[in-house]
């Protein structure tokens, strides 16, 4: 009788754990990655579009999720296409062998006046680094909006073209390691 109510027992409690929690999906139409490079001698802008996206939120947290974002869709804001395929080739992204980035989520604080610190893993080239970043939330009727503003150290996924850590002697040529990704995430339940 005892193991019959310890079963039990168990199985309301793993039960109740798993109530509450939302699948949310992306909306791939409506969100926007943008991202800003800045060197000596000016920046560039542009988006990179997301190829799909989910994440699991319960107790007003994220519990995880994973966004895949496509990198041939690299564009710059002024239209240049040598711009486009330099950021493709071998020196910045190696799309060709590496088409798609990943952010996986794997957890964030609680989404106190809606705004939280998320923690995950970002994979570039191939090269997995955790990342780090405030995230705020906005209730709409059409799903949920998340905004946040990432910077990536982009010489940690082996993106070292212009690089003044790995370079010397590159003067005014010098591209800044890190850039930006601002991202507007449109997500609604599955």
């Amino acid at each position: 009788m005892k193991r019959v109510l310890f079963l039990l027992t168990l199985t309301l409690v793993l039960s109740g754990l798993t109530n509450g929690q939302v699948k949310l999906t992306a909306v791939k139409e409506k969100s926007k990655l943008s991202w800003l490079g800045e060197k000596v001698t000016g920046q560039h802008t542009g988006s990179v579009s997301l190829q799909s996206g989910w994440l699991d939120w319960q107790d007003n947290k994220i519990v995880s999720g994973e966004f895949n974002i496509d990198m041939s869709s690299i564009k710059d804001a002024e239209g240049s296409e040598r711009l486009e395929g330099h950021l493709k080739s071998e020196d910045f992204f190696g799309v060709e062998k590496y088409p798609t980035s990943k952010l996986v989520i794997t957890g964030s604080t609680p989404f106190e006046k809606g705004t939280g610190m998320v923690k995950g893993n970002l994979t570039i080239k191939g090269v997995t680094n955790p990342v780090e970043f405030k995230a705020t939330m906005q209730k709409v009727e059409e799903g949920t909006w998340f905004y946040s503003n990432i910077v990536i150290d982009r010489s940690k996924y082996n993106v070292r073209y212009g690089s003044g850590s790995f370079f010397d002697n590159l003067g005014d040529k010098t591209i800044y390691d890190e850039f930006k990704l601002k991202v507007n995430l449109l997500v609604t339940k599955s």
